[in-house]
């Protein structure tokens, strides 16, 4: 047995004693088994009086007792021991003897300890706690990661993280498979996830957490049982730290951007400083078209005011501005010239086009167009369905799939468009990006209208 063991007969000589009983006290089955009681060897003469009234009490009594006890090991040391007590009974239920179960008291402590974190931590804890067997199958999963995967804490038991996960997964069980094979990483780890419940949505996720090896205590040799992920969301957290630096990020390129612009001469130059800046780590293609002449018709009456997320185009475009829609005579597309443009192969400095004056073939309803019309912010997406040839239909470089259209506004006048675009590698436009397109539209619009190129543009 794992716990040591004494057992008695009836006029309390030792019968047993096994081979624990010897690690905890020292004394062998040769030196204990025959004597009388625990008095002189085994336990001082005071509290062996004690041990010998509850083994007698015990012989009487149903059920198991359980007392602690300080026994003296061999080398005259006093221990203090948590001691089981039962009797044995023969036939026809008479006491034969009584059998004592014990182990040192700090040693039953520590199993009951890890016995109580083990229930704490998968009734009431408030970090979810996922134990994978070393299949990397689920095998116990506490109330908390229950909540948090979706799913009921007995629906999946047994099955692949696969079943769980759509993003994420391979990360996980890479994590899972080190500990399994080196042991706990020194530090905690975060993962970004993707849920396959319905029910919990398919925003990612960030989960910080630690893993542990579980190893049975009771084999001679350390041999896996599985390994324990316990984790918590910070997703709210990392998402406001991203913002946050994100934001600091813009505020420094616009800060940036400023300065190296007011060391051009040439205003335009300075326009193609913003553009430049603007693009590091925002979009991948930057495009400034300009009104070299006034629209086709002069803005007449104002029409409805558009819905700031309404669809525009039924391709994705959305309106990111309240401004009113001026209306254009017989639905024509505003002249727009080509200015600006980053390259579209090797990334470098924005190109400035030359002053030809032959305006872009933008088809009707162009986001560019919508923008200059709207005297706003317009986003589209190529969306899941879309065709190759997206991007090459709105006059875009090969391979983009996400568009930002604004406006370029200076002294009250429309001076043109600068469009922003993202590869598929990049998520779409969103209404922060918006609001730094704007802020960086500004700064070009002011650049270019005094370098006079937006001297014929629309006012109003």
């Amino acid at each position: 047995m794992d716990a040591a063991l004494a057992a008695f007969g009836p006029d309390g000589t030792l019968t047993h004693w096994n081979h624990e009983a010897e690690h905890i006290l020292g004394w062998t089955a040769a030196e204990a088994v025959g004597r009388r009681g625990l008095a002189g060897w085994a336990a001082r003469k005071e509290d062996a009086d004690e041990i010998q009234a509850v083994l007698t009490a015990a012989m009487r009594s149903p059920g198991r007792q359980v007392r602690e006890f300080a026994l003296l090991t061999k080398d005259g040391r006093r221990v203090l021991v948590r001691t089981q007590i039962s009797a044995v009974r023969g036939p026809g239920g008479r006491a034969g003897g009584v059998y004592c179960a014990f182990s040192e008291v700090h040693a039953q402590l520590d199993l009951e300890r890890s016995i109580a974190l083990s229930e704490a931590l998968f009734d009431d804890g408030s970090w979810g706690v996922v134990l994978v067997d070393a299949d990397l199958r689920l095998a116990v999963l506490n109330a908390h990661a229950a909540r948090a995967l979706g799913v009921g804490r007995t629906a999946l038991l047994g099955c692949p993280l696969g079943d769980l996960l759509t993003q994420g997964v391979e990360e996980l069980e890479g994590a899972l498979q080190h500990v399994l094979a080196e042991g706990a990483p020194p530090a905690a780890a975060e993962l970004w996830v993707t849920l396959r419940s319905e029910d919990a949505g398919r925003a990612r996720r960030c989960w910080r957490g630690g893993f542990v090896r579980l190893a049975s205590p009771l084999a001679e040799e350390p041999v896996p049982l599985g390994a324990a992920w316990l984790f918590q969301d910070v997703t709210d957290a990392k998402r406001a730290e991203q913002d946050g630096s994100l934001l600091r990020f813009r505020a420094h390129q616009l800060h940036r951007a400023g300065r190296a612009a007011a060391e051009c001469p040439d205003p335009a130059e300075a326009a193609a400083v913003h553009l430049d800046f603007a693009l590091a780590g925002f979009a991948d293609h930057g495009l400034v078209d300009l009104a070299p002449v006034p629209a086709a018709a002069p803005y007449g009456a104002l029409a409805e005011a558009a819905d700031m997320d309404g669809d525009m185009d039924g391709d994705g475009a959305e309106d990111g501005d309240r401004c009113p829609r001026p209306a254009s005579a017989a639905g024509r597309t505003p002249r727009l010239v080509r200015a600006l443009a980053s390259p579209a192969g090797a990334p470098g400095p924005a190109e400035a086009f030359p002053a030809t004056g032959i305006p872009m073939a933008y088809p009707p309803g162009h986001p560019a167009a919508q923008a200059y019309e709207r005297r706003g912010s317009v986003r589209t997406s190529a969306g899941p369905g879309a065709t190759d040839d997206w991007a090459a239909a709105r006059k875009w470089p090969d391979g983009t799939v996400h568009g930002l259209c604004v406006v370029l506004r200076s002294r009250g006048r429309t001076l043109g468009v600068v469009t922003f675009l993202r590869v598929p590698s990049r998520r779409p436009f969103d209404r922060a990006d918006a609001d730094y397109a704007e802020e960086v539209a500004a700064r070009i619009a002011a650049a270019l209208d005094l370098a006079g190129a937006g001297s014929g543009a629309a006012g109003g």
